[in-house]
C-alpha cells in the first residue's frame, strides 16, 4: 500500500496520520532522548537526520490494509505527541512462526506528552482500525522494567501473558487483546 494513503485516524485530542519526511526535526529530537529509546531495541538514541529520515522511510514501509505507523499530533496545535504502531512484529531467531503472522501494537511517546492518556487513546483508535480490518488478535511487547507501557496495555484491555524470548531477540513481558 502506498503509505500516503494510510487512512488518518482522530480521537477526541489527537490526529493520526503517515509520518513524512517533513517530521523529520519531530522524529529526530524523539529517538535522540534517552528516556524515549532506553526500553527500545539496543536502547541506543538516533540523534542525525539520516537516522530520523531512514526510521520514517522504515515506518512508512509498514503501511497495509490493517496496518501501518502513524504520526500522532494534537488534534487543537497541531503539535506531534508521539508514534503509534501497528505492524508484524518479528520474531526472535529460531522462533516458530506459527500459522499467523502476528501484528503488534505500540506507542513511542514524546516525554512531554508521557502521562496524559495519548497513548492509551490512541491505541484504542488503533484497535477499532484494525477490528475494521478484520483482524483477530493484536499483542504487545515491553521491557520487563516499563511498567508505564504496562499500564498502558492494561488500560486498553490487554492480557498480561507473562515474559517471552519469542520477539525481537530479547526478553519481554507479553500482552495480548483478541478483536
Amino acid at each position: 500500500m502506498d503509505p500516503d494513503q494510510l487512512p488518518a485516524l482522530e480521537t477526541d485530542r489527537l490526529r493520526l496520520r503517515a509520518p513524512t519526511a517533513e517530521d523529520v526535526d519531530f522524529i529526530a529530537a524523539l529517538y535522540a532522548r534517552p528516556e524515549v529509546v532506553r526500553f527500545l531495541g539496543d536502547g541506543r538514541t538516533e540523534r542525525t537526520r539520516e537516522q530520523a529520515l531512514a526510521r520514517i522511510e522504515r515506518y512508512r514501509s509498514f503501511a497495509g490494509e490493517a496496518t501501518g505507523v502513524w504520526l500522532a499530533s494534537c488534534a487543537v496545535d497541531g503539535g506531534p505527541r508521539g508514534i503509534m504502531l501497528l505492524k508484524p512484529i518479528p520474531l526472535s531467531a529460531g522462533a516458530d512462526p506459527g500459522r499467523l503472522q502476528e501484528i503488534e501494537i505500540g506507542w513511542h511517546l514524546h516525554p512531554e506528552a508521557q502521562g496524559r492518556g495519548y497513548a492509551a487513546e490512541a491505541a484504542e483508535a488503533l484497535i477499532e482500525h484494525a477490528r475494521d480490518r478484520g483482524l483477530e488478535q493484536l499483542l504487545a511487547v515491553a521491557h520487563p522494567e516499563n511498567r508505564a507501557s504496562h499500564r498502558v496495555a492494561e488500560r486498553i484491555g490487554m492480557t498480561h501473558r507473562g515474559t517471552t524470548d519469542r520477539y525481537y531477540d530479547t526478553t519481554a513481558e507479553l500482552f495480548t487483546l483478541g478483536l
